[in-house]
């Protein structure tokens, strides 16, 4: 199989005009039911995103491709369930792999629609829930609502990477760019795997030691980052040079919901719901976490004093170190995440902080996309963020572990929480675009 991408790869880049056939395609058949599981998918689409990202296509034509093929792969997923039903058992794959099925049953047993969003992150069911969802007669129109949010996520999760590290790799890049960029890299993946083992294996130490390993990473950070001019400079010329009017007002609406105002009035409403549905702890949770992740900010903008890029027209005139919207944005949806995965089972748990991350990640990327934030400011945010809502829920669960939220909680918070973020970002867009002029 390998050595079939290997040389899948080596055409495509002598054939570079089919690379957003490629993607479609590739992006489908990971999407689709039985063949997503036969294929690596994963890699595949990370290889062919490096080769468009060498020149060959823009980011937003690759993130568009992936997000089309995925979704039309979701759809003949569940047609061919609609299509079959309980005689979907008897097909070639199924009959001689019937956990395959089996596994994503339970799951939409256990969280019906919302396990098309879980779902979409966890390898094994992404192919088999658009499938199991025709097999039971879900409503069309809200499979496909469901699955154009999550494939928008998915598209964006699998895609840029691959795009990022190809547009580098095409650079004339400085020297100390690749040893600061594989030194960072490293201490982010580490961080990760940790987290991930220490969850997985329920170690009852995972929240605290995650929080302490980020508070090392910030400090090794904080340390370090005059010595990441190279990292810094070339990362922000290379996001600079996609730049285009389009791409510039979806940034500037990304980045509105980052805004200081934005997260106060958001993290008020979270905190006023939980008041009123009488979740105490979940409460004391919300606060230290947004509260803290806020004043600890504001402390170290204040301590290092670090002068922002000058890329605007009309330079922003407050500090950069670190990026206060992405603190703001990963403390918010960090303390969602947490929430959303108490009494769920730990793979679960890190499906639902992977969600969170997403618009969080969307947040702190627009800042350097606008050139108001070099990239360690974004990456200092968001470690600072993970410090304080570790230490938060370690804290709480120092005797006790969190309880989840009850289910009518959650048809409260999210539409109230969504409604404001989207209402207030657009409200202010025309102000915003005038702002980030460059």
């Amino acid at each position: 199989m390998h050595a079939w991408i290997d040389s899948l790869n080596l055409w495509l880049s002598l054939n570079p005009h089919w690379l957003g056939a490629a993607i479609f395609l590739a992006a489908c058949l990971e999407c689709l039911a039985v063949v997503g599981l036969l294929i690596p998918g994963t890699l595949l689409l990370f290889a062919i995103a490096v080769l468009a990202g060498g020149g060959a296509l823009e980011l937003w034509q690759v993130l568009l491709l992936g997000y089309a093929g995925g979704l039309l792969g979701d759809l003949l997923s569940y047609a061919l369930g609609r299509r079959f039903h309980q005689n979907i058992r008897r097909l070639p794959g199924l009959r001689q792999h019937p956990e395959w099925l089996i596994s994503a049953e339970l799951h939409f047993q256990r969280y019906g629609a919302a396990s098309l969003l879980l779902g979409r992150f966890i390898g094994p069911l992404r192919p088999m829930l658009p499938m199991l969802a025709g097999m039971l007669d879900m409503p069309f129109l809200r499979f496909w609502l469901i699955s154009a949010v999550a494939a928008a996520g998915w598209s964006v999760a699998y895609l840029l990477p691959g795009w990022a590290t190809g547009a580098a790799l095409r650079l004339p890049l400085p020297e100390g760019f690749w040893l600061s960029s594989g030194v960072i890299g490293a201490a982010l993946g580490l961080l990760l795997a940790f987290t991930v083992q220490l969850s997985l294996r329920r170690q009852r130490l995972a929240t605290p030691l995650t929080a302490w390993g980020s508070a090392l990473c910030l400090a090794a950070l904080m340390i370090g980052w005059p010595w990441l001019a190279a990292f810094d400079q070339s990362l922000l010329a290379l996001v600079q040079s996609v730049r285009g009017d389009g791409l510039d007002r979806a940034m500037v609406l990304i980045t509105r919901l980052g805004d200081f105002s934005t997260q106060l009035y958001c993290g008020a409403l979270l905190c006023l719901l939980l008041l009123v549905l009488r979740q105490w702890r979940a409460l004391a949770l919300a606060i230290g976490t947004l509260l803290g992740t806020a004043l600890a900010n504001g402390l170290l903008k204040a301590l290092f004093a670090r002068v922002r890029p000058e890329v605007l027209l009309d330079p922003l005139g407050s500090y950069s170190f670190p990026s206060g919207h992405s603190s703001a944005a990963f403390a918010f949806f960090l303390c969602l995440g947490v929430l959303a995965g108490r009494g769920q089972t730990p793979r679960l748990r890190l499906t639902w902080l992977l969600l969170a991350c997403i618009p969080a990640t969307l947040i702190a990327l627009s800042r350097v996309y606008l050139g108001v934030h070099w990239p360690s400011d974004v990456i200092a945010g968001a470690l600072l963020a993970a410090t304080l809502c570790g230490a938060s829920l370690a804290t709480l669960q120092w005797r006790t572990p969190l309880a989840a939220l009850p289910a009518h909680a959650w048809w409260l918070i999210l539409p109230a929480c969504l409604a404001l973020l989207g209402g207030i970002a657009t409200w202010e867009l025309p102000a915003a675009l005038e702002l980030y002029r460059y």
